[in-house]
C-alpha cells in the first residue's frame, strides 16, 4: 500500500493561492512555470484535488478546449475530485467526483492506487481532511521566495511538532524543498 502525500507550493508565509485565488506569483519565481521534476512526487499513481483545485486548473488552461493540457499535468493517472456540485470534464480525463467524509472515500483512492502513492494536489483544506481522518503519510513543502498578505492556507489545522519528522531539506533552483513524515496520533 503506498502512502498519502500532501505535496504543494507555498509562500515563505503559509499561503498556497493568493487573494484572488491565483498562482500567478508562484510562476514569477524562476523556473516556475517549468518546475524541476524533483518537485513533484514520482510514485503518485492517484492524484486527489478539491473541487477549487480542479475548477482553477480547467480554467488556467482552458482544458475543456484543449483537453491534451490535462495529460500534460496529470497524465492518465485516476484523479478524485473532492465536490458536492456536478463539474465538466475534460475529454479522455479520468475524473472521479467523490462527496462526502475523505475516510468513506479512501477504499476507493486506495484500490486505484494500489501500491502507487496518492498525491493530494490541493487545497489545504482537503489536506487537513486527511489528517484529520488519520491518513496523511507525508507533507512535501515547496516553499517559494515570496510572501503574500492572504489568501488559501497551507493547512488550516493545527499541527504539533511531536506529529512531524523533517526527512528532507534541500534547495532546487529558487525553492527550499521540505519533506515531512507525518506520525500517527497518540
Amino acid at each position: 500500500m503506498g502512502r498519502i502525500v500532501f505535496d504543494t507550493a507555498t509562500s515563505l508565509n503559509g499561503w498556497i493561492a493568493d487573494e484572488r485565488n491565483s498562482l500567478d506569483w508562484l510562476f514569477a519565481v524562476d523556473n516556475g512555470l517549468t518546475p524541476d521534476e524533483e518537485l513533484f512526487p514520482s510514485g503518485a499513481g492517484v492524484l486527489v484535488e478539491g473541487s477549487t483545485t480542479y475548477e482553477w486548473f480547467l480554467a488556467e488552461y482552458d482544458v475543456l478546449e484543449h483537453p491534451e493540457k490535462w495529460r500534460d499535468f496529470h497524465g492518465g493517472k485516476p484523479t478524485f475530485v473532492f465536490t458536492t456540485r456536478e463539474l465538466p470534464v475534460p475529454a479522455g480525463a479520468d475524473v472521479r467526483f467523490v462527496a462526502g467524509p475523505v475516510a468513506a472515500a479512501l477504499p476507493a483512492l486506495r484500490e486505484a492506487a494500489g501500491d502507487a502513492d496518492i498525491w493530494v494536489v490541493g487545497g489545504g483544506d482537503l489536506a487537513g481532511q486527511f489528517l484529520d481522518a488519520g491518513a496523511l503519510d507525508e507533507v512535501a513543502l515547496s516553499v517559494a521566495p515570496v510572501a503574500l498578505t492572504g489568501g488559501a492556507p497551507l493547512l488550516p489545522r493545527r499541527l504539533e511538532s511531536d506529529r512531524l519528522r523533517l526527512v528532507r531539506a534541500n534547495a532546487v533552483g529558487q525553492f527550499a524543498r521540505l519533506v515531512y513524515a507525518v506520525l500517527p496520533q497518540p
